[in-house]
């Protein structure tokens, strides 16, 4: 009976995947002599958490009863006050937990806090589907880092462009409609300089009222972005450039005046462990990168990728100067090149879905 209503806790959770970010996705369910009295999840970061939302709907119903809940509450103050707090006030005799707190400064703190009022508290309970669940801020808590998704979209033979630089489309309207969604699930989206110079992209989820719109970057070394591309004028997310260190000063006040914001690395050449430090001080937990292929060479070289999201469409284009889906040197020796597990195979319209991550320990 256990698993039925962690279960349930975990779809409130997966219904919020995407938007709480740099929090997790959370869901609660509390339990009292056999009826459901409340059920929540954390819908964005700063609002209540999920075990608060439940609590609230149980009200004096909730004395005596099971809380179910994703992941290990809280025990200290961020925003809201901690939900340990909260579970011992409302005299619960049981809570059930599916993941530990990832942060080892905090793991176990609020289990033990519980513990020490006399609830009685049990932990494990399909941890693996609650870890699957933030996969993002797990890793972002672990390492300060955010999580990298490398997203391609290419012919079967690797090609992202023609050699006379056709691009749109090669996969389907249903890949492309996928990916849209692919880019609410991150806090941020990636390109360089060479795709706006080509394309010009808004790098939107292409939804009314620009729901969910991540925020935009772009690597341009030494700031050559038109003034008047769409990411700079069209004020459907907020734009961030990082260029080098060497750039025109005139150029980057008048676009700093267009509330777009520009990051001069340290070096003269942008290096993207550099770049990932940033936005990880910045509280960016997940970044999608869709290239083009230098960037996607740059972090390929770097491995500095946690999942690889590939649409493959199902048509040859050849040619040694069509555009590549990963570019640069590289990896020079094939005993270095990183063993991928295959996670995820999918079919939309005539495209494969492919996810892959890497065999790091």
């Amino acid at each position: 009976m256990d698993e039925q209503y962690m279960k349930l806790a975990l779809d409130l959770a997966r219904a919020t995947v995407g938007q709480t970010s740099p929090n997790p996705a959370v869901g609660a369910v509390v339990l009292n002599h056999g009826e459901i009295v409340g059920v929540g999840a954390h819908l964005k970061a700063g609002e209540a958490h999920a075990e608060v939302h439940a609590l609230q709907m149980a009200g004096d119903r909730a004395e005596g009863g099971t809380l179910y809940v994703t992941l290990e509450p809280c025990s200290h103050f961020g925003k809201t006050p901690p939900c340990a707090d909260l579970i011992i006030k409302k005299k619960l005799k049981k809570v059930v937990i599916a993941s530990s707190d990832p942060n080892p400064l905090v793991s176990g703190r609020g289990i033990a806090k519980m513990r020490q009022a006399g609830i009685i508290v049990e932990t494990g309970l399909l941890k693996e589907e609650a870890d699957q669940l933030n996969p993002f801020f797990f890793h972002y808590i672990k390492t300060g880092l955010p999580f990298v998704t490398l997203k391609i979209a290419c012919s079967l033979d690797g090609k992202t462009a023609t050699a006379a630089g056709e691009s749109q489309w090669i996969t389907s309207d249903g890949s492309r409609l996928d990916g849209y969604q692919l880019r609410k699930t991150h806090d941020a989206i990636l390109v360089g300089i060479k795709t706006v110079l080509a394309d010009d992209p808004n790098l939107t989820t292409h939804t009314d009222g620009g729901e969910g719109n991540p925020l935009r970057i772009v690597l341009d070394t030494h700031l050559r972005i038109p003034e008047d591309a769409q990411l700079i004028t069209d004020q459907l997310a907020p734009t961030w450039i990082i260029t080098g260190s060497k750039i025109n000063a005139d150029k980057k006040q008048r676009m700093q005046s267009r509330q777009v914001r520009i990051i001069s690395m340290p070096s003269e050449q942008i290096m993207i462990k550099d770049v990932l430090r940033y936005l990880g001080e910045q509280k960016i937990t997940a970044l999608l990168v869709e290239g083009g292929a230098t960037i996607h060479g740059s972090f390929l070289t770097a491995s500095a990728y946690q999942q690889v999201i590939t649409y493959l469409a199902p048509k040859l284009i050849g040619g040694r100067d069509a555009t590549p889906a990963i570019g640069g040197q590289g990896i020079p020796k094939l005993a270095d090149v990183e063993q991928m597990t295959l996670t995820h195979v999918e079919r939309i319209e005539d495209d494969l879905k492919i996810i892959l991550t890497p065999k790091r320990r």
